[in-house]
Protein backbone atom coordinates (compact mmCIF):
# COMPACT_ATOMS: atom_id res chain seq x y z
CA UNK A 1 0.00 0.00 0.00
CA UNK A 2 1.32 3.65 -1.15
CA UNK A 3 1.66 6.33 1.20
CA UNK A 4 -1.58 7.78 -0.46
CA UNK A 5 -3.39 4.51 -0.08
CA UNK A 6 -2.67 4.46 3.67
CA UNK A 7 -3.78 8.33 4.38
CA UNK A 8 -6.84 7.07 2.80
CA UNK A 9 -7.24 4.26 4.59
CA UNK A 10 -6.72 6.36 7.93
CA UNK A 11 -8.98 9.33 7.33
CA UNK A 12 -11.72 6.91 6.58
CA UNK A 13 -10.75 5.22 10.02
CA UNK A 14 -10.56 8.79 11.64
CA UNK A 15 -13.56 9.84 9.84
CA UNK A 16 -15.76 6.67 11.41
CA UNK A 17 -14.49 7.13 14.63
CA UNK A 18 -15.36 10.79 14.92
CA UNK A 19 -18.71 9.51 13.56
CA UNK A 20 -19.78 7.36 15.62
CA UNK A 21 -18.01 8.52 18.88
CA UNK A 22 -17.51 12.55 17.95
CA UNK A 23 -14.03 11.84 19.70
CA UNK A 24 -11.20 14.86 19.53
CA UNK A 25 -8.84 12.62 18.77
CA UNK A 26 -9.97 11.70 15.63
CA UNK A 27 -10.22 15.10 14.50
CA UNK A 28 -6.92 15.86 15.58
CA UNK A 29 -5.72 12.17 13.08
CA UNK A 30 -7.33 13.68 10.71
CA UNK A 31 -5.96 17.12 10.61
CA UNK A 32 -2.24 15.58 10.83
CA UNK A 33 -3.39 13.64 7.70
CA UNK A 34 -4.50 16.90 6.22
CA UNK A 35 -0.89 18.37 6.67
CA UNK A 36 0.73 16.04 4.80
CA UNK A 37 -1.50 16.36 1.66
CA UNK A 38 -0.84 20.04 2.28
CA UNK A 39 3.08 18.65 2.09
CA UNK A 40 2.37 16.94 -1.42
CA UNK A 41 0.00 19.70 -2.39
CA UNK A 42 -3.22 17.43 -2.46
CA UNK A 43 -5.72 20.23 -4.06
CA UNK A 44 -8.53 20.73 -2.01
CA UNK A 45 -11.03 19.03 -4.38
CA UNK A 46 -8.74 16.07 -4.03
CA UNK A 47 -9.57 15.96 -0.08
CA UNK A 48 -13.43 16.68 -1.04
CA UNK A 49 -13.49 13.78 -2.72
CA UNK A 50 -11.67 11.32 -0.60
CA UNK A 51 -13.77 11.94 2.14
CA UNK A 52 -16.95 11.23 -0.25
CA UNK A 53 -15.12 8.16 -1.24
CA UNK A 54 -14.40 7.03 2.66
CA UNK A 55 -18.16 8.19 3.59
CA UNK A 56 -19.62 6.35 0.68
CA UNK A 57 -17.75 3.42 2.08
CA UNK A 58 -18.66 3.51 5.26
CA UNK A 59 -22.39 4.27 4.11
CA UNK A 60 -23.12 2.88 1.27
CA UNK A 61 -27.11 3.07 1.84
CA UNK A 62 -27.09 7.18 2.04
CA UNK A 63 -29.95 9.04 0.27
CA UNK A 64 -29.54 10.16 -3.47
CA UNK A 65 -30.00 13.91 -1.70
CA UNK A 66 -26.76 13.45 0.42
CA UNK A 67 -25.31 12.27 -2.40
CA UNK A 68 -25.88 14.79 -4.66
CA UNK A 69 -25.42 17.38 -1.88
CA UNK A 70 -21.47 15.84 -1.30
CA UNK A 71 -21.22 15.97 -5.52
CA UNK A 72 -21.86 19.71 -5.31
CA UNK A 73 -19.38 20.47 -2.38
CA UNK A 74 -17.04 18.83 -4.62
CA UNK A 75 -18.16 20.95 -7.48
CA UNK A 76 -17.30 24.17 -5.70
CA UNK A 77 -14.27 22.63 -3.84
CA UNK A 78 -12.91 22.50 -7.58
CA UNK A 79 -13.82 26.16 -8.64
CA UNK A 80 -12.17 26.76 -5.66
CA UNK A 81 -8.90 25.08 -5.80
CA UNK A 82 -8.77 26.87 -9.33
CA UNK A 83 -9.09 30.03 -7.71
CA UNK A 84 -7.11 29.75 -4.72
CA UNK A 85 -4.20 28.86 -7.80
CA UNK A 86 -4.65 32.08 -9.36
CA UNK A 87 -4.84 33.92 -6.15
CA UNK A 88 -1.24 32.29 -5.30
CA UNK A 89 0.20 33.08 -8.65
CA UNK A 90 -0.94 36.54 -8.22
CA UNK A 91 0.62 37.19 -4.96
CA UNK A 92 3.67 35.82 -5.84
CA UNK A 93 4.09 38.24 -8.44
CA UNK A 94 2.60 40.84 -6.08
CA UNK A 95 5.71 39.89 -3.66
CA UNK A 96 8.31 39.83 -6.51
CA UNK A 97 6.73 43.31 -7.69
CA UNK A 98 6.83 45.07 -4.32
CA UNK A 99 10.60 43.39 -3.94
CA UNK A 100 11.68 44.71 -7.28
CA UNK A 101 9.96 48.49 -5.68
CA UNK A 102 11.88 48.34 -2.89
CA UNK A 103 14.69 47.87 -4.80
CA UNK A 104 13.67 50.56 -6.63
CA UNK A 105 13.20 53.08 -3.71
CA UNK A 106 16.44 52.74 -2.49
CA UNK A 107 18.51 53.07 -5.76
CA UNK A 108 16.14 56.29 -5.69
CA UNK A 109 16.97 57.43 -2.48
CA UNK A 110 20.95 56.71 -3.74
CA UNK A 111 20.26 58.61 -6.57
CA UNK A 112 18.89 61.58 -5.33
CA UNK A 113 21.09 61.93 -2.19
CA UNK A 114 21.52 65.44 -1.28
CA UNK A 115 22.82 67.28 1.60
CA UNK A 116 22.41 70.52 3.10
CA UNK A 117 25.09 72.95 2.59
CA UNK A 118 26.79 75.14 5.08
CA UNK A 119 26.11 78.65 4.01
CA UNK A 120 26.63 81.40 6.38
CA UNK A 121 24.17 83.21 7.94
CA UNK A 122 21.09 80.41 6.71
CA UNK A 123 19.27 77.87 8.51
CA UNK A 124 17.97 75.13 6.31
CA UNK A 125 15.20 72.96 6.98
CA UNK A 126 14.00 70.23 4.84
CA UNK A 127 11.47 67.36 4.57
CA UNK A 128 10.55 65.35 1.83
CA UNK A 129 8.14 62.30 2.56
CA UNK A 130 6.81 59.94 0.11
CA UNK A 131 3.20 58.64 -0.08
CA UNK A 132 4.06 55.34 -1.04
CA UNK A 133 7.77 53.62 -1.92
CA UNK A 134 8.50 55.52 -4.42
CA UNK A 135 9.01 59.42 -4.34
CA UNK A 136 7.67 61.57 -7.01
CA UNK A 137 9.29 64.71 -5.57
CA UNK A 138 12.11 66.21 -5.64
CA UNK A 139 14.99 68.85 -3.96
CA UNK A 140 18.64 69.61 -4.46
CA UNK A 141 21.07 71.91 -3.07
CA UNK A 142 23.99 73.08 -4.78
CA UNK A 143 27.30 75.27 -3.47
CA UNK A 144 27.94 77.70 -5.52
CA UNK A 145 32.38 78.61 -5.61
CA UNK A 146 31.39 82.31 -5.24
CA UNK A 147 29.44 81.26 -2.29
CA UNK A 148 26.14 80.86 -3.58
CA UNK A 149 23.46 78.44 -2.80
CA UNK A 150 21.60 76.89 -5.53
CA UNK A 151 18.02 75.67 -4.61
CA UNK A 152 15.52 72.95 -6.72
CA UNK A 153 12.42 71.80 -6.01
CA UNK A 154 10.36 70.05 -8.28
CA UNK A 155 7.27 66.87 -8.53
CA UNK A 156 6.32 64.92 -11.48
CA UNK A 157 2.71 64.95 -11.75
CA UNK A 158 2.80 61.12 -11.98
CA UNK A 159 4.24 58.21 -9.31
CA UNK A 160 6.74 55.07 -9.12
CA UNK A 161 9.18 53.94 -11.18
CA UNK A 162 8.68 56.05 -13.82
CA UNK A 163 8.74 58.96 -11.78
CA UNK A 164 11.88 57.93 -9.68
CA UNK A 165 13.64 57.43 -13.31
CA UNK A 166 11.75 61.04 -14.24
CA UNK A 167 13.66 62.88 -11.13
CA UNK A 168 17.21 61.11 -11.78
CA UNK A 169 17.51 62.16 -14.93
CA UNK A 170 16.52 65.89 -13.64
CA UNK A 171 19.44 65.72 -10.66
CA UNK A 172 21.69 64.44 -12.96
CA UNK A 173 20.94 67.38 -16.02
CA UNK A 174 21.50 70.01 -13.74
CA UNK A 175 24.82 68.23 -11.82
CA UNK A 176 26.21 68.38 -15.56
CA UNK A 177 25.33 71.96 -16.26
CA UNK A 178 28.52 74.34 -16.00
CA UNK A 179 28.52 76.88 -12.69
CA UNK A 180 28.50 79.85 -15.27
CA UNK A 181 24.93 78.43 -16.82
CA UNK A 182 23.54 78.18 -13.29
CA UNK A 183 21.34 80.97 -13.10
CA UNK A 184 17.44 79.85 -12.76
CA UNK A 185 16.62 80.96 -15.74
CA UNK A 186 19.33 79.38 -17.65
CA UNK A 187 18.85 76.29 -15.67
CA UNK A 188 14.87 75.76 -16.57
CA UNK A 189 15.58 76.94 -20.06
CA UNK A 190 17.98 74.00 -20.26
CA UNK A 191 16.16 71.46 -18.53
CA UNK A 192 13.14 72.05 -20.45
CA UNK A 193 15.00 70.87 -23.44
CA UNK A 194 16.24 67.85 -21.77
CA UNK A 195 12.54 66.96 -21.02
CA UNK A 196 11.21 67.44 -23.82
CA UNK A 197 13.06 65.29 -25.67
CA UNK A 198 13.31 62.51 -23.58
CA UNK A 199 10.05 61.69 -21.13
CA UNK A 200 6.87 60.92 -21.94
CA UNK A 201 4.17 63.65 -22.84
CA UNK A 202 1.79 62.42 -20.41
CA UNK A 203 4.05 62.80 -17.71
CA UNK A 204 4.76 66.99 -16.38
CA UNK A 205 7.45 68.22 -14.45
CA UNK A 206 6.75 70.68 -12.23
CA UNK A 207 9.70 72.63 -10.65
CA UNK A 208 11.35 75.97 -8.91
CA UNK A 209 14.67 76.92 -9.02
CA UNK A 210 16.34 79.70 -7.12
CA UNK A 211 19.81 80.75 -5.98
CA UNK A 212 20.63 82.71 -2.74
CA UNK A 213 23.83 85.28 -3.35
CA UNK A 214 24.68 86.03 0.43
CA UNK A 215 26.89 89.01 -0.53
CA UNK A 216 23.64 90.84 -2.05
CA UNK A 217 21.50 88.77 0.40
CA UNK A 218 19.51 88.78 -3.06
CA UNK A 219 17.49 85.51 -3.90
CA UNK A 220 16.69 84.80 -7.69
CA UNK A 221 14.73 82.97 -8.71
CA UNK A 222 12.24 80.88 -11.52
CA UNK A 223 9.21 78.51 -11.85
CA UNK A 224 7.94 76.25 -14.38
CA UNK A 225 4.73 76.04 -13.27
CA UNK A 226 5.78 74.78 -9.61
CA UNK A 227 3.27 75.29 -6.66
CA UNK A 228 3.83 78.46 -5.18
CA UNK A 229 6.83 79.54 -2.55
CA UNK A 230 6.42 82.04 0.48
CA UNK A 231 8.50 84.69 2.03
CA UNK A 232 8.28 85.04 5.59
CA UNK A 233 9.06 89.03 6.24
CA UNK A 234 10.34 89.29 9.92
CA UNK A 235 9.64 93.12 10.03
CA UNK A 236 5.96 93.22 9.18
CA UNK A 237 5.86 89.40 10.50
CA UNK A 238 3.32 88.46 7.31
CA UNK A 239 3.79 86.24 4.92
CA UNK A 240 3.68 87.15 0.79
CA UNK A 241 3.33 84.60 -1.52
CA UNK A 242 5.99 84.00 -4.49
CA UNK A 243 4.41 84.34 -7.79
CA UNK A 244 6.67 83.53 -10.76
CA UNK A 245 5.15 82.23 -14.01
CA UNK A 246 6.30 79.46 -16.39
CA UNK A 247 4.93 76.27 -18.31
CA UNK A 248 5.65 73.47 -16.84
CA UNK A 249 8.86 71.71 -18.15
CA UNK A 250 8.94 70.10 -21.55
CA UNK A 251 5.82 71.54 -23.17
CA UNK A 252 6.97 73.38 -25.71
CA UNK A 253 10.95 72.95 -26.73
CA UNK A 254 11.65 76.46 -27.08
CA UNK A 255 10.13 77.93 -23.44
CA UNK A 256 11.97 80.99 -22.22
CA UNK A 257 11.61 80.91 -18.74
CA UNK A 258 11.21 84.30 -16.69
CA UNK A 259 13.57 85.39 -13.79
CA UNK A 260 12.88 87.70 -10.44
CA UNK A 261 14.34 88.78 -7.01
CA UNK A 262 13.69 89.46 -4.05
CA UNK A 263 15.72 90.30 -0.69
CA UNK A 264 16.40 88.62 1.68
CA UNK A 265 16.54 90.51 5.33
CA UNK A 266 17.53 89.13 8.57
CA UNK A 267 14.82 86.82 10.63
CA UNK A 268 13.12 86.52 7.17
CA UNK A 269 12.01 82.74 5.87
CA UNK A 270 11.80 81.25 2.12
CA UNK A 271 9.37 78.65 2.47
CA UNK A 272 9.14 76.19 -0.37
CA UNK A 273 7.03 73.11 -1.13
CA UNK A 274 5.16 70.63 -3.19
CA UNK A 275 1.04 70.71 -3.70
CA UNK A 276 1.31 67.40 -1.39
CA UNK A 277 1.72 69.96 1.24
CA UNK A 278 -1.43 72.48 0.22
CA UNK A 279 -3.56 69.37 -0.80
CA UNK A 280 -3.57 67.68 2.58
CA UNK A 281 -6.68 67.36 3.86
CA UNK A 282 -8.98 67.78 7.03
CA UNK A 283 -11.63 64.98 6.46
CA UNK A 284 -12.76 65.37 2.79
CA UNK A 285 -12.12 68.66 2.55
CA UNK A 286 -8.72 70.25 1.48
CA UNK A 287 -6.33 72.35 3.34
CA UNK A 288 -6.32 76.39 2.95
CA UNK A 289 -2.39 77.35 2.23
CA UNK A 290 -3.13 79.45 5.14
CA UNK A 291 -3.30 76.83 7.59
CA UNK A 292 0.19 75.79 6.41
CA UNK A 293 1.30 79.14 6.85
CA UNK A 294 0.10 79.27 10.55
CA UNK A 295 1.61 76.27 11.70
CA UNK A 296 4.99 77.73 10.13
CA UNK A 297 4.44 81.13 11.90
CA UNK A 298 3.60 78.95 15.64
CA UNK A 299 6.81 77.21 15.13
CA UNK A 300 9.03 80.03 13.38
CA UNK A 301 11.07 80.75 16.66
CA UNK A 302 12.39 77.08 16.03
CA UNK A 303 15.31 75.89 14.21
CA UNK A 304 14.45 74.98 10.50
CA UNK A 305 14.84 71.45 10.52
CA UNK A 306 13.16 71.58 13.84
CA UNK A 307 10.17 73.74 11.84
CA UNK A 308 9.77 71.66 8.76
CA UNK A 309 9.68 68.02 10.72
CA UNK A 310 6.51 69.87 13.26
CA UNK A 311 4.72 71.15 10.43
CA UNK A 312 4.71 67.53 9.17
CA UNK A 313 3.83 65.83 12.02
CA UNK A 314 0.55 68.50 12.32
CA UNK A 315 -1.16 67.97 9.04
CA UNK A 316 0.13 63.65 9.25
CA UNK A 317 -1.81 63.82 12.20
CA UNK A 318 -4.79 65.55 10.66
CA UNK A 319 -4.50 62.86 7.99
CA UNK A 320 -4.89 59.86 10.25
CA UNK A 321 -1.19 58.74 9.44
CA UNK A 322 -2.14 58.91 5.64
CA UNK A 323 -0.41 60.37 3.07
CA UNK A 324 -2.65 60.76 0.23
CA UNK A 325 0.49 62.33 -1.64
CA UNK A 326 3.90 62.86 -1.15
CA UNK A 327 4.82 65.83 1.08
CA UNK A 328 8.05 68.12 0.83
CA UNK A 329 8.99 71.54 3.34
CA UNK A 330 11.59 73.31 2.48
CA UNK A 331 12.36 76.05 4.53
CA UNK A 332 15.59 78.49 4.80
CA UNK A 333 15.90 81.16 7.61
CA UNK A 334 18.28 84.30 6.96
CA UNK A 335 19.44 84.62 11.02
CA UNK A 336 19.46 87.34 12.98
Amino acid sequence: MDVVKSDAANYKNFLKEFIETQNERALYGAEQIIKTFIKRNISPEEIVNLHILAFAELYPNITPEVHRAMNFLLETMISYGMALQEYQALREKQLELQSEISVAASMQETLLLTEKPCISGLDIGVISIPAQQMNGDYHHFMKGKDGSLGIAIADVIGKGVPAALCMSMIKYSVDSFPEEAMSPQMILNSLNRVVERNVDPSMFITMFYGQYHPDSEMLTYASAGHEPGFHYCAETDTFSEIKAKGLVLGVLPDTEYQQYERKINKGDMIILLTDGVTECRNGEEFIESDEVLERIHEFRHLPAQEMVEKVYRYFERMQDFHLRDDFTLLIFKKRV
